[in-house]
C-alpha cells in the first residue's frame, strides 16, 4: 500500500481522510473518545504539511437519514481539541453545507463531515447508487487517505469506492494495523496464545478455524465459553447458549485435539440469579452451573488459570471480554486477563471493539499493551483469513 508520502507534496490541496470515529455519544457526550485520539496523528501530519483536510466518517447505524442523536457534531469538537485548533463541521455529507465548508478550507485546516451514513448511498448494496454518492465525495478532494480501520471490512462507499476515483494512500493507522495482523498471521514469536471471549461463539467461527492451524494455545471466555462447556456435555444453566453452534463446536474441540493445541475453558464461574448489575451471585464450578443461574463472568481460579496460560506466551491476541464487564460485579474476569497481558513480556494486542472498550473502562494503562486495534470486526476478518474490501481497494 502507497504511504502519506508516496502522495507527494500536498500542501494546498484538498485530501479526504476516511477515519474511523464511530464513538459511544449519549446526550451529546463522548464516552469514549479512543477512536478518535487514534486518528489525530494521520490528520494532524497532513495539516501539518499543509493540506486542506476533509475527514469523513460514520457513527451508529442512521439508516440513511439525518438522526440527531448520530451527530458527528461533538466528535468535530472534540476532535479539534486534541488537535489544537478549531475543526470547521459541515451540516451535511455531500451538500451544499459541505461545498462551501471544503471550499473555505486554508493550507493546514480541518474539516469534519457529517456522518456518512446520512446518505444512503454509503452503505447501498446497488453499485450504481453507492458509486453515485462515491462520485460526489471524490469531488470534494484531489487526494484521498483511507484511515478508518474499524470500517475496512466494508464494501461501502468511503471505504471502497473513492479510492478507485482519486490517488489514494494508507493512513499511519491503517498501516500499524496491517504491519500488526501481519505479525500474528505471518511469522509470529511463539508460544503463540489466542484469547477469545465475548457474547456469541458464531461471531468467532472463522476466526477458531483459520487459527487452528497457526496457535499452540487457545483460551476461550466471556459468554461464548457456554457453547464448549456444553458441547463437552456439561450443565450451564440459563447461561448464554448457542445450540445451534453445539456441532461446530465439538468439531473444534477434535480438531484441536488433532493439532496438539491446548483448548484452556472456565473451571469456575460467577453464577448469578439475573442478568443484572446487582444481580445476587456465587462461585460455582464450570460443569456444573444451577439450572436457575447464568454465568456472568469467569470465577477466581478460572482467573489464575487463564493468567497462568498467558504468562509464557510470546505472542497474545486478545479479543473479547470474560464477563459482563460493564457492570462492576462481573468485570473481574475481564480486568485478570488485561493485567496478565501487561504483566507478559509477550507482543500483546487488544482486538478492538469491547475489549479496547473494557481496556479503557477499566482504567488499565494503554500502553501496558503492544497494540490495541481500533477495528474489532476488521481485525477479526483479517484473522480469518477474508479479503477485505478497504485494504484491498488500497492496495490497487
Amino acid at each position: 500500500m502507497r504511504t502519506i508520502d508516496d502522495l507527494g507534496d500536498v500542501r494546498g490541496r484538498r485530501v479526504l481522510v476516511r477515519s474511523d470515529l464511530n464513538v459511544p455519544i449519549q446526550d451529546g457526550v463522548i464516552g469514549d473518545d479512543g477512536r478518535i485520539r487514534a486518528s489525530v496523528p494521520t490528520i494532524a501530519e497532513l495539516a501539518g504539511k499543509g493540506a486542506r483536510v476533509v475527514v469523513c466518517a460514520h457513527l451508529g447505524r442512521p439508516k440513511g437519514k439525518p438522526q440527531p442523536e448520530f451527530s458527528l457534531r461533538p466528535v468535530a469538537a472534540r476532535l479539534g481539541e486534541l488537535l489544537g485548533h478549531e475543526v470547521r463541521f459541515a451540516s451535511d455529507t455531500v451538500g451544499e453545507s459541505a461545498r462551501e465548508t471544503v471550499s473555505a478550507l486554508a493550507d493546514g485546516d480541518v474539516a469534519l463531515l457529517e456522518n456518512l451514513r446520512f446518505n444512503t448511498g454509503e452503505t447501498s448494496k446497488d453499485d450504481a447508487e453507492r458509486g453515485a454518492f462515491a462520485d460526489a465525495l471524490a469531488a470534494l478532494a484531489d487526494l484521498y487517505v483511507g484511515d478508518g480501520f474499524g470500517a475496512v471490512h466494508r464494501k461501502h462507499a468511503s471505504v471502497y469506492d473513492v479510492p478507485s476515483r482519486l490517488p489514494h494512500a494508507a493512513g499511519g493507522l491503517i498501516a500499524a494495523e496491517v504491519g500488526v495482523l501481519k505479525q500474528l498471521t505471518e511469522a509470529p514469536r511463539r508460544p503463540y496464545v489466542v484469547a477469545l471471549g465475548g457474547a456469541k461463539v458464531s461471531d468467532k467461527l472463522g476466526v477458531i478455524a483459520n487459527l487452528l492451524g497457526k496457535v499452540d494455545r487457545l483460551v476461550i471466555g466471556g459468554g461464548m465459553a457456554y457453547t464448549f462447556l456444553k458441547a463437552q456435555g456439561h450443565e450451564v444453566g440459563r447461561s448464554l447458549l448457542q445450540e445451534d453452534q453445539l456441532d461446530q463446536v465439538r468439531g473444534f474441540i477434535d480438531e484441536a485435539a488433532k493439532r496438539d493445541v491446548e483448548l484452556v475453558l472456565p473451571v469456575d464461574v460467577l453464577a448469578a440469579t439475573e442478568f443484572a448489575p446487582d444481580a445476587p451471585h456465587e462461585v460455582v464450578d464450570a460443569t456444573a452451573i444451577p439450572a436457575d443461574r447464568e454465568g456472568l463472568d469467569i470465577g477466581p481460579r478460572t482467573r489464575e488459570l487463564f493468567a497462568g496460560r498467558l504468562a509464557d506466551a510470546a505472542t497474545v491476541f486478545w479479543n473479547g471480554p470474560m464477563g459482563v464487564f460493564e457492570f462492576d460485579a462481573f468485570a473481574g474476569g475481564t480486568r485478570a486477563v488485561a493485567e496478565a497481558l501487561i504483566a507478559s513480556e509477550a507482543f500483546t494486542v487488544v482486538g478492538g471493539g469491547d475489549s479496547a472498550a473494557a481496556v479503557r473502562k477499566l482504567g488499565l494503562p494503554e500502553d501496558g499493551f503492544s497494540h490495541i486495534s481500533t477495528g474489532g470486526g476488521a481485525s477479526l476478518e483479517y484473522l480469518e483469513g477474508k479479503t477485505l474490501p478497504g485494504l484491498a481497494a488500497l492496495e490497487d
